[in-house]
C-alpha cells in the first residue's frame, strides 16, 4: 500500500479517481486507486458505464490490493469509471457505505465519489426523511443523490448544481452518468481535485501522484466552484457556483496528508514541506548532533531542518510498510497494537546521541509518547521533539476525522505539559505565522485546527466542539 504517513490518531480523508474516453477504464481507475491508498484504506470502490450505459460496480472493505483482482476488473466493462477510497470521517464501516453511491433515478442511473464532509447534513437529512426519502446508507454523500433526484433539471450536470447549492461544507467530487463523467469542487476550495489527459480520454484524480502512475499528463486543477463534465462532445467547464474569496485550501494537505510527489494547490507539497522544515529550524533551533524524522510524511520537513540547521540527517526510525495505517484505524485497540509493530530504532544512530525527532503535528500524542520511549531504549542521550505545525487545538468538519477537543492534547494542556508528558528534553512547534509564510498564497489556506475559527460555519453542539464533557474530567492544571 502507499501509506505515506506517519502514525497518527486522526484518520485522514477519502481519495477518488474518474476515467472518461480510456479503454479498459476500470483498469485504469484501479491503479489510480493504487495511488491514492494513503488518503483511506477502510473501503474500496469502482463503478463502470459500459457502451449500453449500463453500470457495473466492484466493492469491498480493506486496501485496493485486497479489494481488486484481474478477474473483478474484467468484469467492469466500459470506458467511463469512477473509484474511491474511503475512510468513515461520516457513517460507520460497512459494504452499505462503501462508494461510490449508485443509484437510479427518473433521469437514469448515477453513480458519486465524495471526497470532504457536508457540515448541513443533519438538517437535510432531517428534512429529507419527513418529506419520505428512504436513506441506504448512513453517509452524508448520499444527501446530494437524493437532492439530485428531487431535481426538476433535464440533466445530471444540472441536477448536481441544484444539489450543490443546498449544501454547505466541503466536496471534491466526480459523478458517473450513461456517458458522462462529472467533476465538481465546493467554492471554497477545501479538498483538492485534478484534471490529467490520458490518450484521447480524460482522468480526474485527488492527487497528481495518481496521474502520474496512470501515466496521465497533467493538465491543470478543478477550480473551486468549477464544474468540468466529460463526454461525446468534449470536456465543457462552467463556473456555476462563485468561488469564495478568499479560498479556503486544507493547509494539512501540505503538512500531511498528501503525497511528496504530488502537486496540490498549484504546490509541489516536497518543496512546500522542505520550507516548512526550513523554517522550524529558524524557529526552533537546537543543541544536537542529528535530525530524524517520523517516517514517512515527516521526511520532508526533517530534511528541511536538516539542511536549514546543519545538523546531519540520519534514519533513526524504520517503518514497517506492511502494517496499516494507525491513526486510520478507528478503534484505539487497534492503534495501540499497531504502534508497537510499526516502527524499529536504529540503535547505531540513536545511541549516545542528543537527537532532533521531526514530525509534522501532534493530535493526541499518544504515538509520540511511544516513539520517545523506543528511541530512549535504543540509547538516544537527549531526545528534542520539534514540530512542523502549531498545535492542533480544534477538530475539523470538513472532511477529516479528528478527535474531539477534549482529546486533542494541544487544547488540553500547554506546550510544557506536552513536553512533560512526552518526557522530551525540549519541545518546539512552528509558530502559525511561520507555517503560513511557508505558502505562496497564506491567505488562501484554512487553519481553523489551529485556531477555531471555522469559515463555513458548523454544528456548535456537536460532540467534536464539546467541551464541558473535559471540564468534567480533567484536572485544571491540565488544562
Amino acid at each position: 500500500m502507499n501509506g505515506w504517513s506517519p502514525d497518527k490518531t486522526w484518520r485522514e480523508e477519502c481519495g477518488v479517481f474518474a476515467a472518461y474516453g480510456v479503454p479498459r477504464a476500470a483498469e485504469i481507475v484501479g491503479l489510480g486507486l493504487h495511488a491514492l491508498q494513503h488518503r483511506g484504506q477502510e473501503s474500496t470502490g469502482i463503478v463502470s458505464c459500459d457502451p449500453l450505459g449500463e453500470f457495473h460496480s466492484h466493492k469491498g472493505l480493506g486496501l485496493v490490493s485486497d479489494v481488486y483482482d484481474e478477474a473483478a476488473l474484467s468484469r467492469l466493462t466500459g470506458t467511463l469509471a469512477i473509484g474511491h477510497n474511503r475512510y468513515s470521517t461520516t457513517g460507520s464501516l460497512t459494504l452499505e457505505n462503501t462508494q461510490p453511491l449508485r443509484v437510479v433515478y427518473r433521469a437514469g442511473a448515477l453513480a458519486l465519489a465524495h471526497n470532504g464532509n457536508l457540515v448541513n447534513a443533519r438538517e437535510l437529512r432531517r428534512n429529507l426523511e419527513e418529506a419520505g426519502s428512504i436513506f441506504q446508507t448512513t453517509l452524508d454523500t448520499e444527501i446530494l443523490l437524493h437532492l439530485m433526484a428531487l431535481s426538476s433539471a433535464s440533466s445530471p450536470d444540472a441536477a448536481l448544481v441544484e444539489a450543490a447549492r443546498q449544501v454547505r461544507g466541503a466536496w471534491s467530487l466526480v459523478l458517473l452518468a450513461p456517458g458522462r463523467v462529472i467533476a465538481f469542487r465546493d467554492p471554497h476550495g477545501f479538498r483538492p481535485l485534478c484534471i490529467g489527459r490520458l490518450g484521447e480520454g480524460w482522468v480526474v484524480a485527488s492527487e497528481t501522484c495518481a496521474l502520474d502512475l496512470v501515466g496521465a499528463a497533467e493538465l491543470r486543477a478543478v477550480a473551486p466552484g468549477e464544474l468540468v463534465s466529460f463526454g461525446a462532445d468534449g470536456m465543457k467547464t462552467s463556473r456555476p457556483i462563485e468561488a469564495e474569496t478568499p479560498l479556503r485550501q486544507c493547509i494539512f494537505e501540505h503538512i500531511y496528508f498528501s503525497r511528496p510527489d504530488s502537486r496540490v494547490f498549484g504546490e509541489g507539497v516536497d518543496r512546500v514541506r522542505r520550507r516548512i522544515g526550513h523554517r522550524l529550524a529558524q524557529e526552533q533551533p537546537a543543541e544536537a548532533d542529528l535530525v530524524i524524522a517520523v517516517p514517512d510524511s515527516s521526511n520532508s520537513i526533517a530534511l528541511g531542518y536538516s539542511e536549514e540547521s546543519g545538523l546531519r540527517y540520519e534514519l533513526g526510525l524504520i517503518r514497517n510498510h506492511y502494517v496499516g495505517r494507525t491513526f486510520i484505524q478507528p478503534h484505539q485497540a487497534g492503534r495501540d497494537s499497531s504502534v508497537r509493530i510499526k516502527f524499529n530504532p536504529v540503535r547505531e544512530v540513536l545511541e549516545g546521541q542528543r537527537v532532533v525527532v521531526v514530525d509534522d503535528s501532534i493530535v493526541r500524542g499518544t504515538t509520540s509518547k511511544k516513539l520517545v520511549r523506543l528511541m530512549r531504549r535504543a540509547g538516544a542521550k537527549e531526545v528534542h521533539f520539534r514540530v512542523g505545525s502549531p498545535p492542533v487545538t480544534h477538530p475539523c468538519f470538513y472532511g477529516i476525522d479528528t478527535p474531539s477537543r477534549r482529546e486533542l492534547v494541544g487544547a488540553v494542556k500547554s506546550v510544557e505539559q506536552i513536553r512533560a508528558y512526552l518526557e522530551v528534553d525540549s519541545l518546539g512547534y512552528l509558530s502559525l505565522e511561520g507555517l503560513l509564510a511557508c505558502e505562496r498564497e497564506p491567505a488562501h489556506f484554512c487553519r481553523a485546527c489551529f485556531t477555531g475559527s471555522y469559515p463555513v460555519a458548523v454544528d456548535p453542539t456537536a460532540d467534536k466542539l464539546a467541551m464541558e464533557k473535559l471540564r468534567a474530567v480533567t484536572p485544571p492544571a491540565a488544562r
